[in-house]
């Protein structure tokens, strides 16, 4: 397990990493037309149109045009996408910040969609679906079988907004089917995950993303659970791969007083378009901490550059990722599109937050990116080369390095253990959601009663369940000794509990127990208060 963990893990967290890139791009949409024709343009039509018409073979064009396209992005930079017909509603959805259904989550498990959760204020939740729920039909189309897919299921459950639907739902302990009526409803794709007060006087509040309901979705999750002895507020970006700007900067709006340089960019002809901060702001008293890692990009890192330049807050953690480029969106005509770069970001102080790259060759790009698992970067912040050259002074004569990446002013170090590695991984990636979901599934009336605080004082990870956890995952190959780290593996469960009995907030704050980073602000705090 161990050595499949080791060669594994970092590849799937590139490749969950660069699709986060990918959908969190810096996004300026001003639709622009591509329609101007010129000698060029024709030529490559002319060739396509040869094909079509007199190659021997049927060939599918479309596909030669995609491959076309991305082959021209690619010699620019790594930024730069192509997004097909396919795939644009989905990446929409997700920046939208929300699609039409009826807001559950659910595993098809023998044939049979089951109930994960209710996402909260939902249509499935106002309808009365619970968690374990089998949903066996939607307006009398059976949903069971080896024939439906999830892309099938999700669309049968999807539809126009205020539509209704009728389904058939088997509940334990019920002799006949439930009958639910459910209005579909818009349901938000939440990109603030969560937020809860660490201590009488510290907030927390967690964006895995910049999307177009962040700042809406920030300012209620503040207010749901900030107290009047708020005086800090922790911002964590880790994992956070970018998306909107302008989401970005009305939150650090929230906390940087009025007149201050936000940031700017420099299109090719040397224009500079400057954003400041404004008057409004309703945490501009309080002490800021910002987390970030190597997988913080793009609006994540103007945010703490912002912060950084501005000397507003404390930057805590690894150097982020390195994603400072500008693309505006041109539809192409065909419901695809081009993301293409058009300017570069700069902080405040004039730093470039981008890497450098060579000719848009996105495998270099992303393979210097890896080196920082094997080159130590992420043990120690003296590993991490900087450009003298790139020397920049904050406005209080801090010392900061631009040539890619937010460099934090206190270095928190990856775990070093890679069993530790591996249960974070297990919690993040969903490895446990399946284990935890049929694990309840065993008991789900007796789960279902437990109140919040039942639930925390209760032992319901035994030694019996990390040994059903281990077997498990040895059904799927990967053998596993826990030894010494079942304590941390014990938290995590129980946090993947939390998160499919209660809700998000719950489950994080189990998971952060320890957690170095929050650990990191608790000492700070500590002896801020006692300079006071």
């Amino acid at each position: 397990m161990k050595r499949w963990m080791k060669i594994l893990l970092p590849l799937l967290l590139a490749v969950v990493f660069v699709t986060g890139i990918l959908l969190g791009n810096l996004l300026d949409f001003q639709d622009s037309s591509l329609a101007n024709s010129s000698s060029k343009r024709q030529k490559l039509n002319r060739l396509i149109n040869y094909i079509d018409k007199e190659y021997v073979d049927d060939v599918n064009t479309d596909s030669i045009v995609d491959v076309t396209v991305n082959s021209i992005l690619d010699n620019l930079d790594p930024h730069s996408v192509y997004i097909s017909n396919k795939e644009y509603d989905f990446v929409q959805d997700n920046m939208r910040g929300d699609f039409v259904g009826i807001g559950i989550s659910f595993y098809n498990i023998k044939d049979t969609i089951a109930v994960i959760r209710t996402l909260s204020k939902g249509p499935g939740e106002q309808a009365g679906l619970e968690a374990g729920d089998r949903i066996l039909y939607a307006d009398a189309i059976p949903l069971f079988g080896n024939s439906m897919t999830n892309d099938s299921l999700t669309k049968i459950l999807k539809g126009p907004a205020n539509s209704k639907v009728n389904l058939k739902v088997k509940r334990f302990g019920e002799n006949n089917l439930l009958d639910f009526e459910i209005n579909r409803d818009v349901v938000p794709l939440i990109s603030v995950d969560t937020g809860y007060m660490v201590n009488d006087t510290l907030g927390y509040i967690k964006i895995n993303r910049f999307a177009e309901s962040t700042y809406e979705e920030f300012k209620l999750k503040m207010r749901e659970f900030a107290t009047p002895q708020l005086n800090s507020v922790v911002l964590d970006l880790r994992n956070n791969g970018g998306g909107f700007l302008k989401q970005a900067t009305t939150i650090l709006d929230e906390f940087i007083a009025d007149g201050k340089l936000l940031l700017f960019t420099k299109n090719k002809n040397g224009d500079i378009n400057e954003t400041y901060s404004t008057n409004l702001g309703d945490y501009e008293d309080k002490k800021l901490y910002v987390l970030i890692d190597e997988k913080s990009a793009s609006a994540s890192e103007i945010v703490a550059g912002a912060i950084q330049d501005n000397d507003r807050g404390t930057i805590i953690g690894r150097r982020s990722f390195g994603k400072g480029l500008v693309q505006r969106e041109m539809n192409l005509g065909d419901g695809s599109a081009v993301r293409l770069t058009v300017a570069r970001y700069y902080t405040p102080t004039g730093r470039s937050i981008q890497r450098p790259y060579e000719n848009g060759n996105s495998d270099a790009y992303y393979s210097d990116y890896m080196e920082r698992y094997t080159n130590g970067e992420l043990l120690s912040k003296d590993s991490i080369n900087v450009d003298d050259a790139l020397k920049y002074k904050t406005p209080e004569g801090k010392i900061v390095y631009g040539g890619g990446g937010i460099i934090p002013d206190i270095f928190v170090p990856r775990d070093a253990s890679q069993a530790i590695q591996d249960i974070q991984f297990m919690y993040e990636g969903g490895v446990m959601d399946r284990f935890i979901f049929d694990l309840l599934d065993e008991k789900r009336k007796f789960y279902n009663s437990l109140s919040k605080d039942d639930f925390l004082a209760r032992t319901l990870i035994t030694e019996e369940v990390v040994k059903k956890f281990t077997r498990y995952l040895g059904d799927f190959n990967m053998n596993y000794n826990f030894g010494s780290t079942s304590l941390i593996l014990e938290k995590y469960l129980k946090a993947t509990i939390a998160k499919q009995l209660f809700d998000i907030d719950l489950a994080e704050k189990i998971a952060h127990e320890n957690d170095p980073y929050i650990t990191k602000v608790l000492n700070l705090s500590s002896k801020e208060k006692l300079k006071e």
